[in-house]
């Protein structure tokens, strides 16, 4: 008897078998993830089927048929297999080389009724599975039968609880759906995944779960979700997001909202006029006059402030009428810090340094005010780790940003992060 071609070799007893290995080569399928699972199964051992005499001289020549490329030989041959088939493993085998056929030929309606048949005999094994159930998956979305696709893609998670492309397709379908709660979850799986297996996830995954977090006010996973995309995809633009998605969700705090404009200014995440006239008139309504003049300054070096505009030039010139004797205040701010007895004159002092750009002075004057007390020590501390972070002294910034707890300890995280990758 010639050799057997496909993944199936025929025996003298009336068994044949069938490599799931041989199969999955077959089953280059399109859809939501039936590639990427197919990458993912491991090599299989072939599996003995239970046939007749009758049913095993039918598959040997649908065997060889689907070898060749006389088209009405193979339609006979299948045919006449399908006609011979009565068990289980018969209908199996049939289906295995109809596929065949059908991909040969490039004939998706045959390909779909290969698939449906070789899922409906109950013989697919785990590691074949998948891309099977990916096919049919890929055609319910597609038809938009978004219930059965549901239930496909749920069912391919439970074979590979660990495939991350399986896990972020199903949270997208869920999205889709408008279960964005489960949808988070499952992209944070498959996320979670590939960071265990040291894999980078695709931006687009990382964007998805955010926007479905921040939109629907899930605080901790939107935030966490941040921080991972400015980790994995440190873009200015994913800066920008990450951080106002951040600041939507944390609690209103005028001294927070400062605290993250500078953040998105260390980060080059300010993209354009309004972002840098909200952070001046911020900053002037804080009493950070050297801030705000610092901030329109740059806006207008990056090109992203027009001077010759009335609303811009009028927010310049009033900084600038302003920065001067905040300036020249700062010496008596030192003093009036070192001489009082509590902590409040030294942070009034750091912040006006800070705003000045003089970060170092301003990392002095916060350790004063935490020595000194009666000031709230998140806030000094978030402060010092960014005038440390800023005037390039990493180890003292984490050190500082690391002690700091409670509502501002996401953001000195997101400190923790930039300096991650603004070293020394």
């Amino acid at each position: 008897m010639p050799p057997s071609s496909g993944g199936i070799r025929l025996q003298e007893a009336p068994f044949m078998t069938v490599s799931k290995a041989a199969l999955a080569a077959t089953l280059a399928l399109g859809g939501l993830c039936a590639t990427s699972l197919q990458a993912q199964q491991p090599p299989a051992q072939a599996r003995a089927l239970a046939l007749s005499r009758d049913e095993r001289a039918a598959i040997a020549a649908l065997q060889m048929a689907a070898g060749g490329v006389d088209r009405a030989a193979q339609d006979s041959a299948l045919a006449a297999a399908r006609a011979a088939a009565r068990g289980a493993d018969a209908r199996y085998a049939v289906a295995h080389y109809q596929l065949e056929i059908a991909r040969a030929r490039g004939d998706q309606a045959q390909v779909a009724q290969a698939v449906d048949a070789l899922v409906d005999s109950g013989l697919a094994q785990p590691d074949e599975l998948p891309a099977l159930l990916a096919h049919q998956a890929a055609r319910a979305f597609s038809a938009s039968d978004f219930q059965r696709a549901d239930r496909l893609l749920g069912r391919i998670v439970q074979l590979q609880p660990n495939n991350p492309v399986a896990l972020a397709d199903h949270g997208q379908l869920k999205a889709r759906m408008g279960d964005r709660a489960a949808a988070v979850a499952l992209i944070q799986r498959a996320i979670a995944v590939n960071q265990a297996a040291e894999r980078p996830s695709p931006e687009s995954w990382h964007l998805r779960a955010l926007a479905l977090a921040a939109d629907n006010r899930m605080a901790p996973q939107a935030i966490a979700l941040a921080r991972g995309l400015v980790v994995a995809y440190p873009t200015a633009l994913n800066w920008r997001d990450a951080l106002l998605s951040y600041r939507e969700l944390a609690p209103a705090d005028p001294s927070l909202d400062i605290d993250v404009r500078r953040l998105l200014r260390a980060s080059q995440a300010l993209a354009g006029e309004r972002d840098y006239i909200d952070y001046a008139q911020a900053a002037t309504d804080a009493g950070l006059h050297g801030e705000a003049k610092a901030v329109l300054d740059e806006g207008v070096a990056r090109g992203l402030l027009e001077p010759t505009k009335p609303a811009v030039a009028a927010a310049i010139t009033a900084a600038n009428r302003r920065a001067a004797p905040d300036r020249a205040g700062l010496a008596r701010l030192r003093t009036q810090a070192a001489a009082a007895a509590a902590g409040q004159p030294a942070r009034v002092a750091g912040d006006a340094h800070f705003g000045h750009g003089q970060y170092a002075e301003a990392a002095e004057l916060y350790r004063a005010a935490l020595l000194k007390g009666g000031e709230d020590a998140n806030l000094v501390n978030s402060r010092l780790g960014a005038s440390l972070a800023l005037a390039r002294r990493r180890p003292e910034a984490e050190a500082a940003l690391r002690l700091v707890t409670g509502p501002r300890a996401d953001l000195a995280g997101f400190w923790l992060t930039w300096l991650a990758r603004n070293p020394a």
